[in-house]
């Protein structure tokens, strides 16, 4: 990969050879916490909930603070997480500040990773355009190729940082997909599983649907005296987006992606079966 033609238009883009391609940011914020011997880990928050949830799961402990709590903890931590600017907060830490905190986190052999996913817009505002070709240690930096150029699906991102960390998240990384007849194989089980786990959730709530290895697919439930219509913006009140296709009456729903949007899904779900019972 290293090699090829991605490689030489990315180095081009982030002005830094220092880069190592990564099926989606996901990837690299699951293989991070298993290059780290488990310690403390403080998070800026509110943050992405992979964070929280991939370190922990590592046996790292979490601490989600302010920046100014942060500030004052560094000493005691051994990672710090930032995305910059924040989703929601809008949050930019300032390059300055953030290099003050890599400087104390370096005295200890700690990290600090920035996710700069949502930076594409200004990259003017990015460390990759202060720091350059020079990798710093104990600085990681993420990128996201799908925000930016509308590209949700592509699972297409970047690390920067020194060369030996990139080799080791090289060496944890799943072969690409087209090429990983292991992993297609496991996704093909997963899906069956995951699209049954989504049936049967919604059948404990009183929805019935079909479904085939990506969807179901509901429509409007007569048990509940409701249509496919109010369903769709019950969800939506609740943060649950579906597809709704009003020629049919119908409501798709795809799969969560983590454990955390599985549980956001259900107590959706439980809600809206509660409200359109009248309980």
């Amino acid at each position: 990969m290293a090699d090829d033609r991605l490689h030489a238009v990315a180095a081009s883009y982030y002005g830094s050879k220092s880069i190592l391609p990564v099926s989606g940011s996901q990837a690299a914020i699951e293989i991070l916490p298993r290059l780290k011997a488990p310690g403390r880990v403080g998070i800026l928050s509110p943050a992405y909930a992979e964070y929280a949830y991939q370190w922990q799961r590592q046996g790292h402990r979490v601490e989600e603070l302010t920046a100014a709590e942060l500030e004052a903890r560094l000493p005691y931590l051994d990672v710090v997480v930032v995305i910059r600017p924040n989703n929601p907060t809008t949050e930019l830490l300032s390059e300055q500040r953030l290099l003050r905190w890599l400087a104390v986190l370096q005295q200890h052999q700690g990290w600090l990773v920035v996710d700069e996913a949502f930076l594409d817009a200004t990259p003017e505002s990015s460390l990759l355009s202060m720091i350059r070709d020079t990798p710093m240690e104990g600085l990681i930096v993420l990128r996201s190729v799908g925000k930016f150029f509308g590209l949700a699906g592509i699972r297409l991102g970047f690390v920067w940082a020194q060369q030996s960390l990139l080799q080791a998240i090289a060496q944890l990384q799943p072969l690409w997909a087209l090429g990983d007849d292991e992993w297609q194989s496991q996704m093909r089980q997963l899906l069956s599983i995951e699209t049954q786990r989504l049936a049967a959730l919604l059948q404990q709530q009183s929805f019935s649907c079909v479904s085939t290895p990506l969807f179901c697919t509901l429509g409007s439930n007569a048990a509940l005296s409701v249509d496919a219509a109010e369903i769709f913006q019950q969800l939506a009140k609740r943060g649950v987006l579906v597809r709704y296709f009003a020629q049919d009456q119908t409501l798709r729903l795809g799969l969560p992606a983590n454990e955390s949007a599985w549980q956001r899904l259900e107590a959706s779900l439980a809600g809206l079966h509660r409200s359109l019972k009248g309980g």
